[in-house]
């Protein structure tokens, strides 16, 4: 950058908002780029490009984004994007108001109320609590292959059958049971959000809360911070999303949580083209997703289908923060190792490895990935990966002339409206 830019720029506040395409300009000029090597390396048209620095078109938050890391511009093509879709009344959709009624009051209540005259188990005629973590985990892999909504009553009568036992017995076996239907409800709670229910899904987690905390657990409290902050990864809100993660690290809560609401965190920075925080938010969840645990603790928190977690967020976080083509190779290597029945798992991050093969213009390779992908969505909708697919057909847009991004249209549309 030459001198006068330079002092130009020291002068520049994040109040003042800049537009997109003249600073677009500026940076490539200063870099001493074309507009076809810009074009080049971002896998977007030389004409599209141009029309986007002179404010004829509208810029995009994928190009802000590859624009961005590639010319270390610490955000400033971000901020820029956000301030004209906000000038032109295109605000992301805002996260719903949390719901804080919980239906846990009742179903202890009434389970309580119950104990004086249905009497109590003693500890040999209970059903071992082991089996229900069992039930759990089988619950789980059910979720990989089921939709969703199909999910959720199953859940909600288990729940209650937990909850109704655990009112029925005394001491560790009662704590035990409470803290087990907790983990049926966090569940629920992510289940809700993958059918697009996020009341329900902000509700069923603070029911987990409760029934933990009944149970003497203090620290599902914490992994709800790292649930809502997913909640609001998803909604585009960055700065939400850090502070919830680092407000769960600030706890007392076991390594695996905070190394979850670490890498939350770092999810978060990546959507603000903060790489320095990514990394350093990365570091520190491999660091305590790699204690280990005791066997003997309560069902896993978080997903348990991944080999390597951290190296698969690492491959998404590389794609937020605008560099498409380590993210592709990272994402890759990763979902070779997801199981093949996982298929929820395998779809929701071989399409964010698609993504990030479109944005580099790699589209045959894109679509080949998405292929069966696109199918398996239609067995098991999610609304979260819809966010990625919705993303897939904007980059796909850009390739209309393709052969295999026309084949793949009506599988596209069909996956769109069966997630609506």
């Amino acid at each position: 950058m030459n001198s006068a830019n330079q002092e130009a720029m020291k002068g520049w506040s994040m109040d003042v908002p800049l537009r997109f395409g003249a600073e677009l300009r500026r940076l490539r000029e200063d870099a001493g780029m074309t507009l076809q090597q810009l074009a080049d390396i971002t896998s977007y048209s030389r004409g599209h490009l141009s029309k986007i620095e002179r404010g004829t078109n509208p810029p995009a938050r994928n190009l802000a984004q590859r624009c961005d890391a590639h010319f270390g511009a610490d955000g400033r093509l971000r901020r820029a994007y956000s301030a004209e879709v906000e000038s032109a009344g295109v605000k992301s959709k805002p996260a719903r108001r949390q719901v804080i009624a919980t239906g846990v009051g009742s179903l202890l209540a009434a389970g309580l109320a119950d104990e004086g005259t249905n009497g109590h188990f003693s500890e040999g005629e209970l059903p071992p609590r082991a089996l229900y973590q069992d039930q759990l985990h089988q619950m789980k892999q059910l979720g990989q292959n089921l939709a969703p909504v199909a999910m959720l009553p199953v859940l909600r009568s288990q729940v209650s059958n937990v909850i109704a036992l655990a009112a029925r017995s005394t001491g560790p076996s009662r704590d035990g049971l409470l803290v087990t239907a907790s983990r049926f409800a966090e569940y629920i709670g992510w289940m809700a959000q993958e059918s697009g229910d996020e009341p329900l899904a902000l509700n069923a987690t603070a029911e987990a809360v409760a029934l933990a905390r009944a149970g003497g657990d203090e620290h599902l409290a914490d992994y709800a911070l790292v649930r809502r902050a997913l909640v609001t990864y998803y909604n585009g809100d960055a700065p939400r999303t850090v502070a919830l993660a680092q407000q769960a690290q600030r706890s007392g809560a076991p390594p695996r949580v905070r190394g979850l609401a670490a890498q939350r965190e770092a999810q978060g920075h990546a959507l603000l083209g903060d790489e320095r925080g990514c990394g350093r938010a990365l570091d520190r969840a491999r660091d305590l997703l790699e204690v280990a645990e005791d066997p003997s603790s309560n069902p896993a928190l978080g997903t348990t289908q991944l080999v390597d977690p951290v190296s698969m967020v690492t491959g998404w976080c590389l794609y937020d923060l605008g560099r498409p083509r380590e993210a592709a190779e990272a994402l890759e290597r990763e979902c070779r190792r997801i199981a093949p029945h996982a298929l929820n798992t395998r779809t929701r991050y071989g399409l964010r490895q698609a993504l990030a093969l479109a944005a580099t213009g790699e589209i045959e390779s894109s679509c080949e990935t998405a292929r069966e992908l696109l199918a398996f969505m239609t067995i098991t909708p999610s609304a979260t990966v819809r966010r990625d697919v919705l993303r897939l057909d904007r980059e796909w847009s850009r390739f209309r002339g393709s052969s295999v991004v026309r084949g793949l249209r009506p599988a596209l549309a069909n996956v769109l409206n069966s997630c609506s």
